[in-house]
């Protein structure tokens, strides 16, 4: 069976099925216990996917609420994309990084360049999300000398080591607590529905405390809405108020716009909402659609730190600008403006809102999230959002939770259709009546 991409759900198995749950107990014996949770019920099995529609090992259909981790804006398996990826790979699929460069990353960076706002334009790319973070990070030290860092309660920006010290999540850290670097700091992230200003006085006590401290911050990082920390959008004037922070010190500003990026919140970056630009922005998932591929786009003088190559680059890797990745991110970005899900993604979002609206009187409903194609429903407990999580997959809608696991997400392709959008928006519904 192929998929077309605009199906509706068709289950044929009880969920997970006969072959879903044979692949757990497969892969429980090859893949560390920590990565896939295998119980109390196995997870479905991923064997196809196009547009918003998704196909599990025994053949049921499922509308996809989450777009792949934000991944794929414009649909999985997006044609063009595939395309693009397919005769790249036929033609060059791995150059020489930064000694022979394949010559398609010089049109994807230049392509960033005209993309990204503001006076951003010079780019190191990496292959996860974490990788463009630490990066950044590195940046931030070279341009200015200072090695603290000011990150944010709630904030997830990664695991590996550097990014992990500036994601606040306790259950991710504490195992690894004595390695990460001690001069990070976390401020409170701000709420719409609370006033900012106490927020705001404590970024700049952090500052002024830092200042005087044996580590001075040089980098503040920031995701412009929070992502797994729970689709938290923050009061309008808070990123002006960092960028104002920052400027006069010798400290740069990164938005985290891994999640953000893209078109997903109904601009091309989150940031532009606010009209703030920052010294440093780092992309991935929705990048590509596809493989992976990250970036870390800073204004020539944030970048200017790092030092001329003479033949070793100091930050590099084996994979730096792939050309197949390369191929899939132009592709992407062009599928992207010529289908207008940027603004797809803003009419969707306010559709979704509207809908979820109608919830608030729901038993365990506390309040709407979100901007875009980001939307969170913010519940009363994780055990029901666990609840609505599973009647819906049940049902043939995908879906995850946020923040604590309280915290509906509905992150869908902007390819999704509105038959889809509504059949997967009366499912959720249905299970919050149920939860």
């Amino acid at each position: 069976m192929r998929l077309e991409g605009d199906e509706l759900p068709a289950l044929r198995t009880a969920v997970p099925g006969p072959r879903s749950r044979a692949l757990a107990e497969r892969l429980g014996r090859v893949e560390s216990r920590n990565v896939t949770a295998l119980e109390p019920v196995p997870p479905i099995f991923w064997t196809g996917a196009r547009g918003a529609a998704v196909r599990d090992a025994d053949d049921n259909v499922y509308i996809d609420l989450t777009a792949g981790f934000g991944v794929a804006a414009a649909g999985h398996a997006n044609p063009a994309v595939a395309t693009a990826i397919a005769d790249q790979a036929g033609e060059l699929a791995h150059g020489l990084g930064d000694v022979y460069p394949p010559a398609i990353k010089v049109r994807l960076l230049e392509r960033l360049a005209e993309l990204a706002p503001g006076n951003l334009g010079v780019t190191i790319l990496g292959s996860a999300g974490a990788e463009a973070v630490e990066a950044a990070l590195k940046t931030a030290r070279l341009r200015t000398g200072r090695s603290g860092i000011l990150a944010f309660h709630g904030a997830y920006h990664g695991l590996t080591y550097g990014a992990l010290a500036v994601t606040s999540r306790s259950d991710f850290r504490a195992p690894f607590e004595a390695q990460l670097f001690r001069g990070v700091r976390f401020a409170p992230f701000p709420r719409t529905t609370d006033d900012r200003a106490p927020s705001l006085a404590a970024v700049h006590g952090a500052l002024a405390e830092a200042e005087r401290s044996a580590t001075p911050i040089g980098a503040i990082i920031v995701e412009p809405i929070q992502g797994r920390g729970g689709l938290l959008v923050p009061p309008p004037g808070f990123l002006r108020a960092l960028r104002d922070a920052v400027d006069g010190r010798r400290t740069l500003l990164i938005f985290d716009e891994i999640y953000t990026g893209c078109g997903r919140t109904g601009r091309w970056f989150a940031c532009e909402h606010e009209g703030v630009t920052p010294d440093l922005l780092v992309l991935g998932k929705a990048l590509t659609g596809t493989l992976p591929l990250s970036a870390a786009i800073g204004t020539a003088d944030a970048m200017s730190g790092w030092p001329p190559s003479t033949g070793e680059a100091i930050h590099t890797s084996t994979f730096l600008g792939n050309p197949v990745g390369c191929a899939a991110a132009l592709a992407q970005l062009e599928e992207i403006e010529r289908l207008g899900l940027v603004e797809r993604a803003a009419a969707l979002g306010e559709h979704i809102e509207a809908r979820i609206r109608t919830w608030r009187d729901f038993p365990g409903v506390l309040e709407h999230r979100g901007r875009g194609l980001l939307q969170g429903v913010a519940l009363d407990s994780p055990e029901r959002a666990l609840d609505v999580v599973e009647r819906s997959l049940r049902a043939g809608v995908l879906l995850l939770a946020e923040g604590s696991g309280d915290v509906l997400a509905l992150t869908p392709p902007a390819v999704i259709t509105d038959a889809q959008l509504e059949h997967a928006l009366t499912v959720v519904e249905s299970a919050l009546r149920s939860a």
